[in-house]
């Protein structure tokens, strides 16, 4: 899994927060998650290379809209909790 952040736009703290959502939600689930620098206002995440959340498409992610997009690929059967309702 891969966050790809601007570095120019010092997006690096709001990556590492949903990286640490993620990999607190994902313990067993997640092997690593990778912070990537970028440029040029990107924003991504992608699971095994497929981009899951693009800020240019869908705008600055909730975290429990990553959360489930991720679930659904890593964990389909994994119960979010309180992030369902």
């Amino acid at each position: 899994m891969q966050i790809e952040y601007c570095t120019q736009c010092r997006w690096l703290p709001r990556a590492a927060w949903l990286a640490q959502e993620l990999l607190t939600t994902f313990e067993t689930e997640l092997t690593e998650l990778s912070l990537k620098p970028g440029t040029g206002g990107v924003f991504v995440v992608r699971v095994d290379d497929e981009v899951v959340w693009d800020r240019r498409d869908q705008g600055f992610p909730e975290p429990t809209a990553v959360k489930r997009v991720v679930r659904d690929r890593v964990a389909p059967e994994k119960s979010l909790g309180h992030s369902e309702r």
